[in-house]
Order: C-alpha cells, then structure tokens, then sequence
C-alpha cells in the first residue's frame, strides 16, 4: 500500500467490500492485507494472553507479532521487534500507534492464526480492550477469515468469543458449499496448466533468444549440452591421441562457443593451442583430418604442429590442435592498429590470394593427393599476419572437402554432404549474397563455394587497401573499419545484410584516388568489382585474383592473365581521377 511521508502505511481493513473466491485464500489476503499469502500456515491455539518474557513500556503499545510464512508484504517496520524465545510468537513494540491486531482463518474443524502485529494508525475499532472477531472474507467454501483490532497490551495474543453460528460472515451462513476436494481438485489443475504453459514458453523464448544469438555472430546454431552418461567417451573415440607433458598454456588469445585458443609453448617454441570442449569432438575430427592431409603444407596456411589432449591447469582434458603461434596477431588487429604502404599492402592481399588459391586447388604432387577445400569462414579475425608482413589463413573448422574430378585416395576425409552441410557458413558480415538468400547453387556446390569464397577474399581485399597511405594521398587513411561497418555498424542482422547486398547489391565504398594510383588507373575497382560480383558465375577465381594482383603489384614482373581472368578495361583520363566515374557506388 501507498505510504504518507516516511511513516510505513498499511491499510488492514479497506472499507469496501471484499469480493470473495472460494478456490484462492492469496486473493483474499491480498485485498486485506496488500501481501499473498502462501496456502500453508502454521496453526497457533489459544497463545498465552500475557507472554511471560516481556513486558509493556508505559509510553507504547506492545502486541504479539506472527506472519505464516510466504509473506511476500510484512507489517515488520511498523514496530520493533524485541528479542524473545526461539520460536514465534514474538513481541513488537509499535512505533505508529497504539493498536494491535490479528487474522484468524476459522473452519469448522479448526482456527489457526494468519498475521499478528500492530496497527499503522489508532483507529476507532481499536478502542476494544479484548480482540473481538469480526468475519471479514472468505478465502474457502467451509473457511471465513475473522480480524479483530485492540488496544492494551497483548490483547491480539487470542481472541476473546467468536461470532454466534449463522451471523453474516461465519462458516455455518454460507449458502451453498462445494464438494468437498473440488476446489483443491480445480487449484491443482490450474496450477499444474500454468507450469505447463510457463515452461513451453521460456523453452521457445530461450531457443529463440539462442537462435538469434547464434546468427548475429554468424555460427552454427548451438548444440545442446550433453548429460553426464548420456554421451559418447570421446576418449575412447580418440585413443592415438598422445599427451604432451612439455606443453605449456599461457595466456587466452581468442575465445569461441566450442573451443579456446591459448598462446603456449611446445619444448621452448611458442605455439597457438586451439582447445575444444567435450561436446564439439566431430569438430576436431574434422579440422584435424583437413590439417593431417599430408600435401596441405603451404606458407600461407597456418602450419599445423600436431594433435595432442590436455588441458589448462585443473580444467578438463579435452582434444587439442597444436599449431604455429603468430605473434602479430590477427589481420583485423593488425589493420586496426597499422597502416601499411603500396608494397606491404599488395603482399598482404598477393600472400592471401596465393592461401586461398592452394585451398581451392585439387592436385597430385610428389604421389600425394591433395583435394580442393573451400574455406568457408574466411574474415580478417581468422586471417594472421607472419612475421614477413605476409598473411597466412587459419581456422578451418568449418572447411569442406570439395568433389575432385580425380578419384580421391581412401584416406582422404570424408563429410557430410547434405544439403544443410553445404549452405553452413561462417562470419555473417563476409557471407556472400547467394548464402544470405540460400540461393547457392547446390547441383554444382563444389565450385559455389569457391565462387563464395572469393566474394569474401573481396571484402578482405578491401580492408587491406582502406588502410593503405598510398591510396589517399591528400588525407591520411581514416581508422579501421570492418567491410559494410561504415554503412551497417559493428553488429549488422542478417535482414541487414541481406537488404544492403543481395536486394540494393551495395559494396564497400571505393574511394576516387584508388583509380589513379596504379599504371592500371581502373585496376583496383575492376578487380574487387570481378570478385564480389553479384552473380558468382561472374566472379574471379582465386587463381585469376592472384595473377591480377602481381600485375597490379609489379607489372614489369606480372605473367600473363589466363584467357579466363582478362576483361578489357576502357582507359580512364586524368579527369577522370578527380572524381568518380559516374557508376562509383557513392557512401552511405
């Protein structure tokens, strides 16, 4: 109830008249009391009249004090409690006035005690020298709640007589009763289809709220925990795994939904430890069967160490993928913390479209077999930066062999290839347009997902030149931004998304002064438009995309495009570098 000033109000006995529901006590008690009650109370008989372990101050009423328990609202703070013995009840000495009162719920069989305590404000009931009852609700079909208000010391400890039988209010006056039990029968009802509908629908808001979760990070939707016992022994699915005693855990460099990478050391050589949890044992399968593919050692690929178990400290062992540690760190970080002149800028992105060029390509060399992989998550968080300034791609936890058109060797991996397998992808932001609108081509999906994995090499091409001095030379380059952040913000939804690339087919913006750089003048544009093209059978191969690159890099040096990777450009004139040509996407 509403309080006036600091005084604590409660209004015990409302004027109105209290409506009555023979099936709900808590509604009843609510109206009288402005707190529910729980249904269970702790019976109190005829307590003493005058307690002995206290007594009354001459300045202020003292009353005895009881709440049943479940009582969400208290009269607690309408007086001081005083100590007394080890159970209730117990003595308040009132602060608001000089009244006491008391609730009884009276069936025919029994009276047990609700709330007693003192009164906010003296009013004109609590005259009464002995607690009176008064029949006030009925919170049952064979139950009446009686209140009285007194005004000595104690006298709330019992009431005095009870109403004659038949008076207005008592159990005997009540017209028709219900059949004994139908009222707790139609309770347990209620109650159990209230639990039923809360549980269906946290169980649809909490998947609904993973869902969202999972596609804003753009990972796959999460799985469900595994019970103790209900799950497979991944141990004993990976026994070759040795321990490696020499291995050292130092420090958390990147943290996923299933797996941790941690910067290590392996005797004495620093190492990256990308660690799995126990549930996510077909995903290291899978990324370690890509990285033990004997002919998949590339400079441009992060080098895999080797497989291990283990784990930090006191934590779980669980399967470990031991690879090489770049220091420098991820490609983003790097952007976001250096700029880097025309040559370092072109050996970034040369070095990068060399990585996913391997990755695509299926070939024998040396009697080894080593089939086509499309990348599938490729984004500047899992791209690293070598020593050298050169790029090297990691994390092919979601890569997937591709079909070869030469008859694999038995040991190469096999996966799935469902229809679900092959539309999975990775970051939202660096999804091509034909997987936002699920329209990749699947009677061909050996070459839709390296026309896929081009439109996200585009994008990356893109950041790299954004941060390159050389391309703006009247300004510095302005700070690191994601590709679509400067139109779409750090956190785009796939709705987003899929309304700036697929349905307005948008791009990154290409600023003026890249067109007047190179001895190509319309080089650059030409090719990050030939690679994030709209239609994917429009776009570059990796392949073509590394020999444009070394044209645009050194032309003295470049080897002539394949006949596949030429596109006649019309040259552009000096005016033209002054502004951009008229079907320049301008920014958002």
């Amino acid at each position: 109830m509403v309080g006036s000033g600091s005084r604590p109000l409660l209004t015990l006995f409302p004027p109105v008249a209290l409506p009555c529901w023979p099936w709900d006590m808590k509604h009843v008690l609510s109206l009288l009391l402005a707190a529910a009650f729980a249904p269970a109370f702790t019976p109190i008989l005829n307590p003493p009249l005058s307690p002995p372990w206290a007594t009354a101050p001459p300045s202020r009423r003292t009353c005895v004090f009881f709440e049943a328990p479940g009582v969400r609202g208290s009269t607690k703070t309408l007086g001081k409690l005083l100590d007394a013995g080890p159970g209730p009840p117990r003595v308040i000495r009132c602060l608001y006035s000089r009244c006491c009162f008391g609730i009884w719920n009276l069936t025919q069989h029994q009276a047990q005690v609700e709330m007693q305590g003192c009164r906010d404000s003296d009013e004109p009931d609590c005259e009464a020298s002995h607690c009176e009852l008064s029949p006030r609700a009925h919170p049952g079909p064979r139950s009446t709640l009686f209140t009285c208000s007194c005004g000595t010391d104690f006298c709330n400890a019992n009431y005095s007589h009870l109403p004659p039988p038949g008076s207005p209010g008592t159990p005997g006056s009540q017209g028709p009763q219900a059949v004994p039990g139908e009222s707790i029968w139609m309770v347990l009802v209620l109650l159990g289809l209230f639990l039923l509908l809360l549980l269906l629908l946290g169980s649809i808001v909490l998947a609904l709220l993973r869902r969202k979760a999972c596609r804003v990070q753009g990972g796959p939707e999460p799985e469900p925990e595994p019970e103790p016992g209900s799950g497979r022994d991944w141990s004993a699915e990976l026994p070759e795994l040795p321990e490696l005693p020499e291995l050292c855990f130092s420090q958390v460099i990147w943290e996923g939904g299933h797996t941790v990478v941690w910067a290590g050391q392996l005797q004495g050589k620093l190492v990256a430890i990308k660690a799995f949890s126990l549930r996510a044992v077909a995903q290291f399968q899978a990324e370690r069967a890509l990285y033990e593919l004997p002919s998949l050692q590339h400079d441009h690929i992060v080098r895999f160490i080797t497989a291990s178990r283990g784990g930090p400290g006191p934590l779980p062992c669980g399967p470990l993928l031991v690879l090489e540690l770049h220091p420098k760190g991820s490609l983003c970080h790097y952007l976001t913390q250096h700029t880097s002149d025309w040559g370092s800028s072109m050996r970034m992105a040369l070095s990068l479209a060399r990585g996913l060029a391997f990755l695509h390509e299926e070939r024998w060399q040396n009697g080894q077999y080593k089939p086509g992989i499309a990348h599938r998550d490729l984004s500047s968080q899992n791209v690293l930066i070598r020593e050298d300034g050169s790029c090297a791609i990691g994390d092919l936890g979601l890569a997937l062999v591709l079909p070869g058109l030469t008859q694999p060797p038995t040991w190469a991996p096999t996966q799935p290839r469902g229809p679900a397998a092959i539309m999975e992808a990775g970051t939202q932001r660096y999804m091509a347009p034909e997987l936002l609108d699920k329209t990749l081509d699947l009677q061909d999906w050996g070459t839709a997902l390296r026309q896929a994995d081009v439109y996200s090499l585009a994008l990356l091409l893109w950041e790299i030149l954004s941060r390159c001095p050389d391309l703006w030379p009247d300004s510095r380059p302005p700070p690191f931004q994601l590709a679509y952040e400067a139109e779409l913000g750090s956190t785009p939804t796939t709705c987003e998304l899929w309304t700036l690339a697929v349905e307005e087919r948008r791009r990154p913006y290409i600023p003026s002064t890249w067109h007047c750089f190179t001895t190509d003048p319309g080089g650059l544009r030409e090719l990050l438009e030939d690679c994030w093209d709209a239609d994917p059978e429009a776009r570059l191969t990796a392949e073509c995309v590394q020999q444009r690159l070394a044209a645009l890099a050194r032309p003295q040096e470049a080897r002539p495009f394949p006949e596949s990777c030429t596109h006649d450009c019309p040259p552009l004139c000096p005016e033209d570098c002054l502004s951009p040509p008229p079907h320049c996407h301008s920014p958002l």
